[in-house]
């Protein structure tokens, strides 16, 4: 348990940089229990501690991910059917690095190269819902038990997401530049037309995801910041219990209806999530807007609508709504039995 509480608290919550920043506000003559001084304290201590959290994850996952190029993923996904195909998609994008590339180019590589449709949107389910990355950023807000189970309960959406999609649909609702031809025209990324052999190779393209993410989302990750560092200083409690705790049966609906418009990154929900947790918001209905944010953003779907016809698009977002959902009243009910 002192191992876990250590993993949790020191590692993943930086508990640490949470002591430090106080100790040098305080040294100014900043008044970190103060509103002012508590959100100056909290918009500090969370940039530090999501980029440099970002740092490591993007350069560990990116380092993996170097072996893994989008056309070997490709080969892989074809040689896999059925259950067991849905499964392997559902995974792979548990897995998917952060890269300059969406997941949409890389999904019509993949229609373009024959991958089972099925697999396919098992993977673009996965890839925005869950990965490595935001299983440690949610471990850190949440606990490694909610992280682990909300990661669980994204997989078997993306697998049941893709059957559904498998039975109902083909690639003739596709359109026809995202359908299979014998051209095999390949949709690529920068990453995947340069084949990486050593290890050198492997640290330098790392490092340039690095680089290359943190140009894309910090804008984000300070908008986040800053409405974080608001809520939590800010805003009354009794106002988000209100709105978004376990006593509005329409919470979960609210949050999401609220996500969808928006266009952010999953590190710029982060630190909003961790303040409406703080506030006693419910841990369904919070992860609900993160992934109405991530998942179904406007944007987003907008890039899809030039790949798919419109009832393909439909039945996809559907299946998304219903899995916000079901996660966050899932989520909910286990927060309310248990207490967390």
């Amino acid at each position: 348990m002192s191992f876990w509480w250590f993993v949790q608290n020191q590692i993943l919550g930086m508990q640490w940089l949470n002591s430090l920043v106080g100790k040098i506000l305080t040294s100014f003559g900043i008044d970190v229990t103060s509103r002012l001084g508590g959100s100056l304290h909290f918009f500090i201590y969370d940039i530090l501690k999501i980029l440099l959290l970002l740092w490591m994850l993007i350069f560990i996952v990116s380092y993996v991910q170097s072996y893994f190029p989008p056309e070997r993923s490709k080969r892989t996904l074809a040689k896999y059917k059925g259950w067991k195909g849905n499964l392997v998609g559902a995974l792979l994008g548990t897995i998917t690095p952060f890269c300059s590339c969406s997941s949409i180019p890389i999904f019509i590589g993949f229609t373009k190269a024959g991958v089972p449709l099925g697999v396919t949107f098992s993977f673009l389910i996965s890839s925005p819902f869950v990965d490595l990355a935001a299983l440690i950023l949610l471990s850190s807000v949440f606990g490694i038990e909610l992280a682990m189970l909300y990661v669980l309960l994204g997989i078997i959406l993306a697998i049941v997401g893709g059957k559904i999609i498998e039975g109902r649909f083909t690639e003739n609702h596709l359109m026809e530049h995202a359908r299979p031809s014998s051209l095999d025209i390949n949709v690529r990324c920068s990453c995947s037309s340069t084949v990486i052999s050593s290890n050198f190779d492997r640290v330098r393209y790392s490092m340039g995801q690095v680089k290359s993410t943190y140009s894309k989302v910090w804008v984000y990750i300070l908008i986040g910041v800053a409405v974080g560092a608001l809520i939590h200083n800010w805003v009354p409690e009794h106002i988000i219990q209100t709105i978004l705790g376990d006593g509005n049966p329409f919470s979960v609906v609210l949050a999401t209806v609220v996500g969808i418009p928006i266009y952010a990154d999953i590190f710029g929900t982060i630190p909003i999530a961790e303040a409406l947790y703080a506030k006693g918001a419910g841990v369904g209905t919070i992860l609900a807007f993160m992934m109405g944010v991530t998942a179904t953003s406007i944007p987003s779907l907008a890039m899809l609508k030039g790949v798919c016809k419109t009832r393909l698009l439909i039945a996809f977002f559907l299946i998304i709504l219903f899995g916000i959902l079901v996660i966050g009243y899932t989520f909910n009910i286990i927060q309310l039995i248990f207490c967390l």
